[in-house]
C-alpha cells in the first residue's frame, strides 16, 4: 500500500476569466505541470453537490470538508434550517419555547443571504414567529458580512430588516436592531485565535459598551464617510442608543438565539454564553439567560445545550475506514483552518476516533490582516507535510493550506496573486518528498475564491466565495486513470482515496473516481 498525501488548497478553484483572477495570475509552475502532465479532473464543490440547497448556492470550507472526510452528500447548514423552518418543526421544540418566554428576545448573528454562516430569511422568519408568539421585546445584534456577500452591501441588509420590523411594530411588539459590526471586528473569531474579537463583541452585545449611534444605518455611514473603501467585514462595532442609554442591553431572565448555522465562528461565544467556568476573558456581571443556538455548533461538548435544529449525523468517514483498518493518518493546517482537517474532515467529531492513529498538528496562524503576510504558513504546512512522509508512518497525510480563501477574503487581488503562488510553492516541495517516497499526491481545494477577486463591473473587490469547480489532480509513478464525469463532486474524493489505499470505500460513498 503506498502512501496518500492529500493537499486541500483552500479556496482556489478554476475559471477562464482573465480580470481578477489570482490562481490565474499567479505564478504556479508546479501546477501547471501536474495539470499538462498528470491526469486530473474538475470536481464541484458548491450546491447539491456539497448538500446545501441549490446550485446557486456557494461552498465553503466546513461543508467542503465534511464531503471531503465522509464520502457522502449531507443536507447541510441553510438547508437544515430552511427546512425545520418550512416544516415549523422548529417552532415546536421546548427551546423555541423558553426563547419565546423570555423578558427580551435578543438575536445576534451574521445579516446577510451569502448562506455560509447566516440567513437573512431566517432571522427574519424567526422574528415574525416571535411577534405571532406573542413576544412583546426583541433585541437584534447584528453583524456585518462583506464576505460572503458584496464587500459593501451591509447598508442594504440592515434596510431589509428595519422594513420587517416597521411593519411588525406596535404598542405590543417592540423590536429593533441595537448593536453590530464587522464579523471580522467583533465576535466571530474562530479556532480561538483572536478572544479579543470576542470580548469586544461581548461587551458591545450583552453590556452595550462602544461607540453609541441613533441607527445602524447612521453608524455605517459614518464609518464609510471616515474610511470609504472599508468592507462590511470590518466596520466597527456600535452600539445603538436614546438619551445616552443603549437600547439593547442583555439582562437577567432575557432569552438570547445565536442565529448563525456554521459551527467554527459560534463556538466561542456559544462559550461564553454557556460554560460557567469559562476563563478566556473578564466577561463582567453574567446576565443569567436562556442561550440557544441555530445548531449545535460542536456535539463532543455539547455546545452549546440547547439549539434549534439538529446537525447532521454524519456517519461512516474516512477516517473511520481507515482506523477499522489500522491505516496511521497525520492531519495538519494552520491554526484558521486546523478544524477543518480534524474537526470537519471527521464528521464534526472533536475528538479522535482512534488517538493510536490519528497524529494532528496545528501551526498557530499569524495574527495580523492576511492581505500583510499572504504566504501565511505554507512553509510550516509543507515541512510538517514533508516530515510525515519522511517517517514512513502514515498511509493518509492530509494537509490544508489556507491562503487562496483566507487571503481572498480581503478583496485584495496582489496579495491573493501571492497567496497561490506560496500555494504552489509549498507544493513543489511537496511533490519532490512524495516522489523520493514513492507515495501519491492528491492536490485538490473545497471551493473557490481566489479565482474570483471582481464582481461584475470589474471594479468592486469580490470577496465572496465562487462557484467554480475544483481541480483534482492525481500526482503519481503508477500510472492512474482518473473516470471523466462532469458530476463529480468533492465527496467522491474519499472513495477515491480509499481505492488508491487498497480498501474497499463504503457502500454509502459516492463513487470513486479511478
Amino acid at each position: 500500500m503506498k502512501p496518500v498525501v492529500l493537499i486541500v488548497m483552500d479556496g482556489v478553484a478554476l475559471s477562464d476569466k482573465t480580470e481578477g483572477n489570482a490562481v490565474l495570475a499567479a505564478h504556479t509552475p508546479n501546477l501547471d505541470y501536474l495539470m499538462q502532465y498528470h491526469p486530473w479532473v474538475k470536481i464541484k464543490a458548491h450546491g447539491t453537490a456539497v448538500g446545501l440547497p441549490d446550485d446557486g448556492d456557494m461552498g465553503n470550507s466546513e461543508v467542503g470538508h465534511n464531503a471531503l472526510g465522509c464520502g457522502q452528500i449531507y443536507a447541510q447548514g441553510a438547508k437544515l434550517v430552511d427546512e425545520a423552518i418550512a416544516s415549523r418543526r422548529m417552532f415546536d421544540t421546548p427551546v423555541w419555547k423558553n426563547l419565546v418566554a423570555g423578558d427580551t428576545l435578543h438575536f445576534i448573528g451574521l445579516l446577510s443571504d451569502g448562506k455560509v454562516h447566516a440567513n437573512i430569511e431566517h432571522l427574519i422568519a424567526l422574528v415574525r414567529k416571535a411577534y405571532d408568539d406573542g413576544v412583546r421585546r426583541v433585541r437584534i445584534h447584528i453583524l456585518l458580512d462583506g464576505r460572503d456577500v458584496a464587500a459593501q452591501s451591509a447598508i442594504e441588509y440592515v434596510a431589509k430588516l428595519e422594513l420587517v420590523l416597521a411593519e411588525l411594530n406596535s404598542a405590543r411588539f417592540d423590536a429593533r436592531i441595537a448593536s453590530g459590526g464587522g464579523r471580522q471586528r467583533i465576535t466571530m473569531d474562530r479556532y480561538g485565535a483572536n478572544w479579543g474579537m470576542v470580548e469586544e463583541g461581548w461587551n458591545v452585545h450583552v453590556h452595550g459598551i462602544g461607540t453609541q449611534f441613533g441607527s445602524a444605518s447612521e453608524a455605517i455611514t459614518v464609518a464609510r464617510e471616515a474610511k470609504p473603501d472599508i468592507i462590511d467585514q470590518d466596520l466597527p462595532p456600535f452600539v445603538i442608543a436614546e438619551n445616552g442609554e443603549p437600547i439593547g442591553k442583555i439582562a437577567d431572565g432575557d432569552s438570547v438565539c445565536l442565529i448563525n448555522f456554521r459551527g467554527d465562528r459560534a463556538i466561542e461565544l456559544s462559550q461564553a454564553f454557556d460554560l460557567p467556568y469559562f476563563n478566556k476573558f473578564d466577561r463582567g456581571v453574567v446576565p443569567k439567560v436562556y442561550f440557544a443556538g441555530m445548531l449545535q455548533y460542536d456535539g463532543d461538548n455539547n455546545l452549546p445545550q440547547n439549539f434549534l435544529t439538529h446537525p447532521p449525523n454524519i456517519q461512516n468517514t474516512l477516517t473511520d475506514l481507515l482506523v477499522a483498518n489500522g491505516v496511521r493518518q497525520f492531519a495538519v493546517s494552520e491554526t484558521q483552518k486546523y478544524g477543518h482537517m480534524t474537526y470537519f474532515w471527521n464528521g464534526n467529531r472533536m475528538e479522535k476516533p482512534d488517538p493510536k492513529l490519528e497524529d494532528w498538528v496545528e501551526i498557530n496562524s499569524d495574527i495580523l490582516p492576511f492581505e500583510q503576510r499572504p504566504w501565511m504558513k505554507s512553509a510550516e504546512i509543507a515541512d510538517q507535510v514533508i516530515a510525515a512522509i519522511g517517517t514512513g508512518e502514515y498511509g493518509l497525510i492530509r494537509a490544508n493550506m489556507p491562503n487562496g480563501d483566507m487571503v481572498g477574503h480581503t478583496g485584495n487581488l496582489q496579495s491573493a496573486i501571492i497567496s497561490v503562488s506560496a500555494v504552489d510553492l509549498a507544493i513543489g516541495r511537496i511533490m519532490e518528498a512524495t516522489k523520493e517516497a514513492g507515495a501519491i499526491l492528491i492536490v485538490t481545494a473545497d471551493h473557490g475564491n481566489a479565482d474570483e477577486m471582481l464582481e461584475s463591473d470589474g471594479k468592486t473587490p469580490k470577496t465572496a466565495h465562487t462557484l467554480n469547480p475544483v481541480p483534482f489532480i492525481i500526482y503519481s509513478d503508477d500510472e492512474i486513470r482518473i473516470k471523466q464525469d462532469d458530476n463529480y463532486g468533492v465527496a467522491n474524493v474519499a472513495s477515491t482515496i480509499a481505492t488508491l489505499l487498497n480498501l474497499p470505500p463504503h457502500p454509502n460513498w459516492e463513487q470513486s473516481m479511478i
